[in-house]
C-alpha cells in the first residue's frame, strides 16, 4: 500500500481569485507582509500497488486526466509507503 499526495496549484500565468481573497483576509487581519497567496488543492490517495514505482504512475495518470486541469494548471505527485 502506498499514500500519493498531489498538490495541485494554477500555473503563474493564471489569475487566481481565491488567492486574492485570501490574501487580503490576511491582510485585514493584520499580516501585512503576505505579498502573493496561490491556492489550490491537496488530495490523499491511499492504492494498493505493487511497488512505488507503479503507485506513482498511478498517481500521476490520475492528475493528468482527472484531477489537474492541464491548460490552466500545473501537479506535483509525492509517493511514500502507507
Amino acid at each position: 500500500m502506498y499514500r500519493a499526495e498531489v498538490f495541485v496549484t494554477l500555473k503563474p500565468v493564471v489569475n487566481d481569485p481565491a488567492g486574492l481573497t485570501i490574501r487580503g483576509g490576511l491582510e485585514a487581519l493584520g499580516f501585512d507582509s503576505v505579498r502573493e497567496v496561490r491556492a489550490g488543492k491537496y488530495l490523499v490517495i491511499t492504492l494498493d500497488e505493487p511497488d512505488q514505482d507503479h503507485a506513482r504512475a498511478r498517481a500521476e495518470a490520475m492528475a493528468q486526466q482527472l484531477l489537474a486541469n492541464a491548460v490552466i494548471e500545473d501537479f506535483r505527485v509525492e509517493v511514500q509507503p502507507a
